[in-house]
């Protein structure tokens, strides 16, 4: 079996460009760690066969402790002289208790922490490693970091689940309802059982998606499995205590060690990262962030040599003490264009405007003024489109938890009736975009219950359009302009493409849809549509702002 791992591991390290391991190591499967409530948590242990370890990661998650956790979180690291636990938190493949996502997470953490100061071989100071549920997990430790705590390095983790299921004001239904069914059966026998769950699983969400009410028709999909599901529906509200254990904002303001954060823009949980970096580099923390082309789950295939690769790098420095990895505090991969390097996020760039224009254009100047000799109709000076929610406006990729997510063709999107289009013309030269932009609106709807979906994509030569950013809240009760900050993006415009911007009213199912009434979420199925309109001339104007100019961001 060493053997075996050996040349698995040494196979790994190939594909993935990494330096060759420096040890063997021994597996230790089934440890039980007390928790304070008297229940037991099952880890495994991967000790490096070696008189000098490099120290001790701790690597703490729901999705099991095999393949493709253990040779990417585990076996990688105890080749390289560390010390590993692999832990499977409460109530999952093993460990005692019950699993109510998020909750034990800081109680528990801390308790494995207790236990691993009396192990024998623990070496006096750890660091956590680990992507999405993984990355939550740091969090939580974070929240009151031991002091044998030197390093962390957490890939698409969330610190915060309450504006990820409900910051927009929408629940993040496909992400949610998909996770939870996911996690309800993951544990099902059978090889045969898991290629059936692969199979039937997108239609059987996709049909569950487009049920109402919402509540029933995920618990249809759900059965007897994750309890925890209509909870997160009841409380639509950030502030309401309920979300207080699925969140930890203190860990922002309680982190001093040195933390390496990595995400995609197309990641479900991107905007949480840039605000993890944001905070943590205002208050001095050492933190570094690097961004790819990727989606959440392309972290574990296309990205994963960049993520092992730099992860290493920041353990070495951090942890074993084995020089400075010499790197930018930033590293974006700008599409288009290539990785850049960046002494800090978002970059300093020149603003460039462009104004919503009758039929549908984009253009640099403001629409002209209404007078009575002008061309152009009170009419034209707007747009309309009304929102049917027995129809809604569908997802076309960008950051949603499935495969069809990320960079996708929307151009059928786009000629959709419930979409209003504005293109720009062709550019005369590339533009780089790097920052946040924003949509001002001047908007009003007839329905006071709605939601605004915005999203701006790069049309080709050939007039095929791509998704780059996005946006989308509900304004339920709110009348008047609409200010929107799309999505953190690095991006090159290509000379000759041209920068369209879509508005519509929903994007579903990765934002639940509003229903167009007050009725709760959970329960609600009365279906009002609303009718939006969107000025540009007379009735305000409206503009969308980008952080660009005619070269790339750098560290200058």
């Amino acid at each position: 079996m060493r053997r075996f791992r050996r040349y698995a591991g040494q196979a790994i390290s190939r594909a993935l460009r990494l330096p060759p391991h420096e040890t063997d190591f021994t597996v230790h499967h089934g440890l039980r760690v007390p928790m304070r409530d008297g229940v037991e948590l099952i880890a495994d242990h991967y000790a490096p066969v070696t008189d000098r370890p490099a120290g001790t990661v701790l690597v703490r998650g729901p999705y099991g402790r095999r393949f493709p956790f253990s040779p990417v979180f585990a076996q990688v690291y105890a080749a390289r002289g560390y010390h590993v636990v692999l832990q499977s938190v409460r109530g999952t493949f093993g460990s005692g208790g019950q699993f109510t996502p998020m909750v034990h997470e800081m109680a528990d953490g801390a308790d494995t922490v207790a236990w691993l100061r009396t192990q024998p071989w623990f070496t006096g100071s750890f660091a956590t490693v680990g992507l999405s549920y993984l990355g939550f997990t740091q969090w939580a430790l974070l929240a009151d970091p031991p002091p044998e705590m030197k390093a962390a390095v957490i890939t698409v983790g969330p610190h915060d689940f309450s504006a990820s299921s409900w910051g927009t004001g929408s629940f993040s239904l496909n992400d949610f309802l998909g996770w939870s069914a996911m996690v309800a059966r993951q544990e099902e026998p059978g090889v045969v059982q898991a290629l059936s769950r692969q199979l039937r699983g997108p239609a059987a969400l996709a049909k569950a998606t487009a049920g109402l009410p919402m509540g029933a028709a995920g618990r249809q999909l759900l059965g007897a499995g994750a309890p925890w599901y209509e909870s997160w529906l009841e409380h639509p509200e950030r502030d309401d205590p309920f979300w207080d254990l699925l969140r930890f904002d203190e860990a922002l303001q309680h982190a001093e060690v040195p933390i390496l954060l990595l995400s995609g823009w197309q990641d479900l949980f991107l905007d949480q990262t840039l605000e993890q970096y944001e905070q943590l580099h205002r208050r001095g923390v050492p933190v570094a962030l690097t961004v790819g082309p990727w989606t959440h789950t392309q972290l574990m295939t296309k990205g994963l040599t960049t993520v092992v690769g730099e992860s290493l790098d920041w353990l070495g420095t951090h942890l074993a003490g084995r020089g400075d990895t010499a790197r930018s505090p930033v590293r974006l991969h700008v599409n288009g264009h290539g990785w850049v390097e960046l002494a800090d996020w978002p970059p300093v760039m020149p603003e460039y405007e462009l104004f919503l224009q009758p039929m549908g254009l984009l253009a640099g100047a403001a629409p002209a003024g209404t007078h009575s000799s002008d061309s152009c109709s009170s009419r034209e000076r707007s747009s309309a489109f009304t929102y049917d929610p027995a129809n809604p406006t569908p997802t076309v990729g960008g950051r949603l938890l499935a495969a069809t997510g990320g960079y996708r063709d929307d151009t059928r999107l786009a000629r959709r009736t419930d979409v209003l289009t504005f293109t720009g013309d062709p550019l005369p030269a590339d533009l780089y975009v790097a920052g946040n932009p924003i949509v001002e609106l001047a908007h009003s709807c007839d329905n006071p219950h709605h939601d605004i979906f915005v999203r701006i994509s790069e049309v080709d030569a050939k007039g095929r359009s791509r998704n780059v950013s996005e946006a989308f809240r509900r304004l339920n009760d709110h009348t008047g302009p609409v200010r929107l900050e799309l999505d953190g993006i690095a991006h090159r415009f290509s000379a000759g493409s041209r920068i369209q911007l879509l508005i519509a009213g929903g994007s579903h199912p990765r934002f639940a849809r509003n229903l167009g009434t007050a009725e709760p979420p959970i329960s609600g199925s009365q279906l009002v549509p609303a009718t939006h309109t969107v000025h540009h001339g007379d009735g305000g104007v409206s503009r969308l702002t980008l952080p660009a100019g005619p070269r790339p961001p750098s560290a200058d």
